[in-house]
């Protein structure tokens, strides 16, 4: 287990590769649909 398993995550940081253990930015923040907010009528 070190820089040269690439199941963890500093395995995967030295090879530069993402996944499971080391999942992309923006994969770890999944984005919400965004809400539509429909105007008022006074």
């Amino acid at each position: 287990m070190g820089r040269g398993d690439k199941k963890t995550a500093k395995g995967k940081r030295f090879k530069g590769s993402f996944g499971k253990s080391r999942p992309h930015v923006n994969a770890a923040a999944p984005k919400k649909p965004a809400a539509t907010t429909a105007p008022k009528a006074s």
